[in-house]
């Protein structure tokens, strides 16, 4: 009788194959980025106020409004999120600029480059920047947009190597880490410099409330005014900057449709060798007798409420990731101005950040305003709903401590099984479960900042990010019911006992029970955490 393979064997077996792998994924990392790259400089819409959505902003600007005010929107449900979007693109006349650390190759993302592509064959100029991180696999493929005409597209921040695999990806990095480490988290979505949006959302199928596993709750802003004008402004520094590549000196159309090859579902046919570009994206591989989710029609900008209040916009200096290439560089970073608002609050303080890891600076402006009696509550991700558990790690050694210090701490339920509507706090259609996304902070009532950074050590000291801060006490209140309602029913409040342990209590009255130990997270996912999270310096998480 022939005995079973032995692990031993099993690793002798597939060792040369692992170890060809590795190689192959180390010689393309260590291959050096193509050099002087440098794309044609190029800026934003001069005169948006000659184009039919800056005539519709000064249309929509009440009379006596003052000069420096702009126009919000929050935009607080995944269907507002698309329909948003999908609006500024089919409403662009002259430019469309689109700026993004993710844009997933999925069903979602196909629709709305859908009308990209439409509105560049009508005679829109449009600028695609997207940081190259998550440019892998079927991701890859929206680089195909940089083939189409009328439509530019730069990577910023590449990685070199090829686009099978990020972990194949990472790994050809691992000699040059720390820039590796050094993201452009930002978010812009820009029609003729008269209409924006930032916020915490990338595109994608999760982002938009249609994705069949975990759906992102998220938080955006819409703007319309003069900080639109500011928006605009940011993305040329960043379009502008050396660190934004052109698509075409990373990969070529060739590259792009082997690729796509590889990726087709079976007896799927591959891209034709005759097509002159790669095409983008389309929907997700589904059963032939499966639906695609549908997806909402383009928002009426003409009717959506808008709340008119000063703003200003904080956004890091693209060399933030690299300051030893620019002498003029400051340290002032988006999270620092965070703080700064912090350190003025007077009354009450309202943070959601998904990745919360504090670290010493920020216990201390939590620590002055706790001795100023200023009420501060912080709402975060479980271990359960967290899509980054180690940067949930990172957080769960400062609980204790901000505990101690009379912050109040909830942490949001995976909501599992639940059919919530596709609110901004809801789970999504279709999805089991949902994560939280959203970056929000409110101070006193009056000012509200939404944007893309988290309150950690990796948007403060690692990434680039973005942020609206808008002096209104209506936008101000309108998040925060969003906000309270989810404490009434989806949220656990954690609390300390009298021997020093953790506490997670439910609302009275929810569907589910108090916890004495991370709930709805498995064994597995609890000694993970707890012998890997030890590990990793907090600006790492």
């Amino acid at each position: 009788m022939n005995r079973p393979p032995t692990p031993a064997y099993r690793v002798g077996r597939w060792l040369p194959a692992l170890a060809a792998l590795l190689a192959r994924a180390w010689l393309r990392g260590c291959a050096s980025l193509p050099p002087d790259v440098a794309g044609p400089v190029s800026q934003a819409l001069a005169e948006p106020g000659a184009t039919l959505l800056g005539q519709l902003a000064a249309a929509r600007r009440p009379g006596g409004t003052a000069p420096g005010t702009s126009g919000y929107a929050l935009i607080d449900s995944a269907n507002l999120a698309y329909s948003s979007r999908l609006a500024l693109t089919q409403g662009a006349s002259k430019t469309l600029d689109i700026q993004y650390y993710a844009i997933h190759g999925d069903h979602s993302t196909a629709q709305l480059l859908r009308e990209v592509r439409a509105a560049a064959r009508r005679g829109v100029r449009v600028r695609i920047l997207l940081d190259d991180f998550n440019s892998t696999g079927k991701n890859a493929l929206v680089m195909g947009m940089a083939f189409v005409p009328g439509v530019e597209m730069r990577m910023y921040n590449p990685l070199p190597g090829g686009r099978g695999s990020t972990a194949l990806r990472v790994l050809g990095s691992l000699h040059d880490f720390k820039r590796m480490q050094h993201r452009m988290h930002n978010k812009l979505y820009i029609a003729d410099n008269a209409w924006g949006i930032t916020g915490g959302r990338n595109l994608g199928d999760a982002y938009f409330g249609t994705a069949d596993g975990s759906n992102f709750v998220d938080m955006d802003i819409l703007a319309v005014g003069p900080v639109v004008q500011q928006m605009s402004a940011s993305f040329d520094r960043y379009w502008n900057n050396p660190l934004a590549y052109p698509v075409q000196s990373l990969i070529s159309a060739e590259e792009l449709r082997t690729l796509r090859g590889t990726l087709a579902p079976a007896g799927a046919p591959a891209p034709g060798a005759s097509q002159a570009a790669p095409r983008p994206p389309e929907a997700a591989a589904r059963a032939p007798d499966e639906a695609p989710p549908a997806l909402p029609a383009a928002e009426d900008l003409a009717a959506l409420p808008l709340t008119w209040a000063p703003g200003r916009l904080l956004v890091d200096e693209p060399l933030k990731l690299v300051p030893e290439l620019n002498d003029t560089y400051t340290e002032d970073t988006v999270v620092d101005g965070m703080l700064s608002l912090m350190r003025g609050a007077r009354r009450e303080v309202l943070i959601v950040s998904p990745y919360f890891v504090p670290g010493e600076q920020m216990m201390q402006v939590f620590a002055g305003m706790r001795r100023r009696s200023v009420r501060v509550r912080v709402l975060t991700n479980s271990l359960a709903s967290n899509d980054a558990p180690l940067a949930h790690a990172g957080y769960a050694r400062y609980r204790k401590d901000l505990l101690r210090l009379g912050v109040e701490l909830y942490e949001m339920r995976a909501l599992q099984g639940q059919n919530l509507d596709r609110t901004v706090f809801g789970s999504g259609a279709g999805g089991s479960k949902a994560s939280l996304h959203s970056k929000i902070l409110i101070i006193d009532g009056r000012i509200i900042s939404i944007g893309s950074m988290n309150l950690d050590l990796r948007s403060q000291l690692q990434n680039t990010e973005i942020a609206l801060v808008i002096r209104s006490r209506a936008l101000s209140a309108k998040a925060a019911a969003k906000i309270e309602d989810t404490f009434d029913d989806s949220v656990w409040k954690m609390e300390l006992t009298p021997e020093g342990r953790l506490h997670w209590r439910a609302p009275p009255g929810a569907a589910f029970s108090d916890a004495t130990r991370d709930p709805d997270a498995s064994l597995g996912l609890r000694l993970m955490i707890n012998l890997l999270g030890p590990l990793a310096p907090d600006e790492m998480l």
